[in-house]
């Protein structure tokens, strides 16, 4: 795709909302597409489902002026490249975050990640603890869900035969799921347009599709990550929790801080499952003042 093929598909984008540059990285034979702004000490982005490194704008703003800020959008979400027919597990992901952190020989890396961004991230951070300084984990997990109760729930909605049909058809995770997960504070139409219109053809769904598919197939995956958590348990790391998440609940806070021992909390009462998008301001200067804190 050329530049000017590029800038007509994004010219929904909300550029006083994200005024960055988009630069692109090829692998695996696609375009996965990041931002690169500021200078200093290197904080790596790392997003979930069903959003991209939109929602992680206005903590970028704050922070770039004294960091090195990257935030990635996994192929298949935001600006990459989306192709029908891919490897969108969750796996793939880490490994192609492996890929571009060892090409960008990105070190002593503040990794920050939220939901599916959880396990794709820290994957690589068990696998290359040295490449990593601190943590920042926002409404995420580590570890199989098998047998909690609200999982176990949600399980049969995502057993349920139309869920394809909902997803590619209705655009149903960022639509419906992404709004409907946030606390006090509701999200605009106006932001809404960002998160749904990257997805506008069915066939550029099937990466949400599949996270969606990954809680059902890689529950084992998730616990082996957890047993493996030793080789970053003791790396300075912040969580940042929206408390009325209803699906990531509390409860997955207070198991992370079990086993993380240089550990500290931020616990937003108000906040749903987009921290980093709902509440911004305070998530930004949690983060500078524990940069700061650490060294």
């Amino acid at each position: 795709m050329t530049f000017e093929e590029k800038s007509m598909a994004t010219e929904w984008l909300d550029k006083t909302e994200y005024p960055f540059t988009s630069r692109f990285f090829k692998v695996n034979g696609k375009n996965l597409h990041y931002i690169d702004e500021g200078q200093g000490e290197v904080l790596l982005f790392v997003h979930g489902t069903p959003s991209w490194s939109f929602d992680f704008r206005n903590v970028i703003k704050d922070l770039s002026p004294n960091y090195h800020c990257i935030a990635v959008d996994h192929i298949g979400f935001g600006l990459s490249d989306k192709p029908e027919e891919y490897d969108y597990s969750t796996r793939n992901h880490s490994h192609t975050l492996e890929k571009f952190i060892l090409a960008m020989d990105l070190k002593n890396l503040t990794l920050v990640v939220h939901d599916f961004g959880g396990p794709i991230g820290l994957n690589f951070a068990i696998h290359y603890p040295e490449r990593i300084k601190n943590l920042v984990i926002l409404n995420s997990w580590l570890w199989s869900s098998r047998s909690d109760l609200d999982f176990i729930k949600f399980s049969r909605v995502l057993r349920n035969p139309l869920l394809p049909f909902l997803y590619r058809y209705l655009n149903f995770s960022p639509r419906f799921i992404l709004p409907m997960s946030f606390g006090d504070k509701k999200l605009s139409r106006k932001l809404l347009k960002n998160y749904t219109r990257p997805y506008a053809i069915k066939y550029q769904r099937n990466g949400a599709l599949a996270f969606a598919r990954s809680l059902l197939n890689d529950q084992d995956w998730f616990e082996k990550l957890w047993e493996k958590r030793e080789a970053i348990s003791d790396k300075p790391s912040l969580f940042i929790w929206g408390m009325k998440d209803k699906v990531i609940r509390p409860g997955y806070l207070d198991k992370f801080l079990s086993g993380f021992q240089n550990a500290t909390a931020l616990k937003l009462e108000s906040c749903g499952h987009f921290p980093q998008e709902e509440e911004a301001e305070r998530v930004s200067k949690a983060i500078g003042d524990f940069l700061k804190t650490d060294g």
